[in-house]
């Protein structure tokens, strides 16, 4: 979530506090988006703000600023709340928070999400917490405890506006609000301004700043192509393309859960290493997957839009529409997930007869006309080796309740064991598993010497995913 922007207004025209302006420079962060430049003067002035930003803007920055210089740690209630369509999106926001609150000495920031467990939600609440992230339902579920108290709130922000209404969090967020102070400041971002965000905004905010920001990224680093295909040519075509362009990370997007499934199931018969994200995964299997697209060792992940939505993943080489999105902004959304911070990124759209309607409004949206190529102009690269993840995720059993950190894996497999620093990926610690990434060709040696030897001077268990 870092800015990639160099040439906006500078941090440092905000009126932040100076350890504020000190961990800014710490973290990297000079130049403030277009987003942040809109919007960050006037929520700071404490006006109630509607703000029309893309994912990757950097919009998290641009309510996380003004979120933060309100809170008083010396009192120990809850006075702002985050709410988010998806645990993903709030697991990034809480992350950002955390970095941006080490201004401050003892900003405490919880996670509320719903495929989680209940029980030790409600023990963290109880030591008391300054500002909690949550998606609305499980928010709701604290509150009709009374586990959860808004009563001194002072900011509430909701984040992807658009996307909980079209998952039906409407009415839950209508709840959530009744029990907020109506004396409180009220951020709303939105990708998209349908007619439902326009009437939140009616609701919950108080003559509400605008800022709305036409997608500016530059998607002349995307390059799109168009091919027409049957019905029963679609799922083939999708291992066509990546036989010729061997994207390392690839995200295609269906229509319809079970599409995915048809899919994954083609593609694996096929033999890529391609998991699907819908919304029938329990929410284990859901992290497992994430954590494996996002750490090199999953070439295509196959997922819905409202599954994908609010995941920022860096480093996408391809996107492909397996089906064409009947409305227009999701195509724009789907194929911005690629080419981003400079990268250069190929978007693809398979569309048979039936969707030409939809093209048209896309081409139409654009400004400019598709790109049609035929299918019998994909052959398979070169390269006879399938295309293959250039890494592997180990699983550990146990996590955070064990107390494990990414330093103490790290330490067994490169101290211990002697592989080499960059022989290691990623290291996602959960409530009770651990992920590492290790390049494909030492796989086996990691998982044998993780399962003979220790981590944090304990035997545990490990499998490769």
């Amino acid at each position: 979530m870092s800015n990639a922007i160099t040439g906006g207004p500078s941090f440092g025209s905000l009126a932040l506090s100076a350890p504020m302006q000190a961990n800014l420079q710490r973290l990297g962060y000079t130049a403030m988006t277009p987003i942040q430049a809109a919007s960050l003067p006037l929520a700071l002035a404490g006006h109630d703000l509607i703000a029309q930003a893309q994912t990757g803007s950097g919009k998290t920055v641009a309510f996380s600023l003004p979120l933060l210089a309100k809170i008083d740690t010396s009192h120990f209630e809850v006075q702002a709340l985050v709410l988010c369509p998806t645990r993903e999106l709030a697991d990034q926001v809480t992350t950002e928070l955390r970095r941006l609150a080490r201004a401050e000495d003892n900003v405490k920031v919880l996670t509320l999400c719903g495929g989680t467990p209940v029980r030790p939600q409600i023990e963290s609440l109880a030591h008391g917490a300054h500002i909690i992230v949550g998606t609305p339902g499980r928010v709701l579920d604290h509150l009709g405890r009374d586990t959860l108290n808004l009563g001194a709130l002072r900011t509430l922000v909701l984040d992807e506006a658009d996307r909980m209404l079209d998952m039906g969090f409407s009415d839950d967020i209508a709840q959530v609000a009744s029990q907020c102070p109506k004396q409180r400041q009220t951020l709303m971002f939105s990708a998209t301004y349908p007619e439902g965000v326009s009437g939140l905004a009616k609701r919950f905010l108080r003559e509400p700043k605008e800022v709305k920001l036409a997608d500016k990224r530059d998607h002349s680093q995307i390059r799109q192509r168009f091919y027409e295909v049957t019905d029963g040519e679609r799922l083939h075509a999708v291992g066509l393309l990546l036989d010729h362009f061997r994207p390392a990370s690839t995200l295609a997007f269906c229509n319809t859960k079970q599409q995915c499934r048809d899919l994954v199931a083609v593609l694996q018969g096929q033999g890529f290493v391609a998991l699907e994200l819908h919304g029938d995964l329990d929410q284990r299997d859901r992290d497992q997957v994430l954590v494996r697209f996002a750490n090199g060792s999953c070439s295509v992940l196959v997922a819905t839009d409202v599954a994908a939505r609010g995941l920022d993943i860096a480093q996408l080489e391809a996107v492909i529409n397996v089906d064409v999105s009947p409305d227009t902004d999701t195509h724009t959304h789907r194929v911005g997930r690629t080419g981003r911070a400079g990268e250069s990124g190929w978007a693809f759209t398979l569309a048979s007869l039936d969707e030409m309607g939809r093209v048209g409004r896309i081409e139409e949206a654009q400004g400019r006309p598709s790109e049609f190529h035929p299918l019998s102009e994909l052959t398979p690269a070169t390269d006879p080796q399938p295309l293959r993840p250039p890494r592997v995720t180990l699983q550990i059993l146990g996590g955070r309740k064990e107390k494990i950190r990414p330093g103490d894996v790290l330490g067994a497999l490169t101290k211990d064991m002697g592989l080499a620093g960059p022989q290691i990926g990623k290291i996602n610690v959960n409530e009770f598993s651990t992920y590492v990434a290790v390049d494909r060709d030492i796989a086996a040696k990691a998982l044998k010497g993780l399962n003979a030897g220790k981590v944090k001077g304990k035997s545990v268990k490990a499998r490769a995913l």
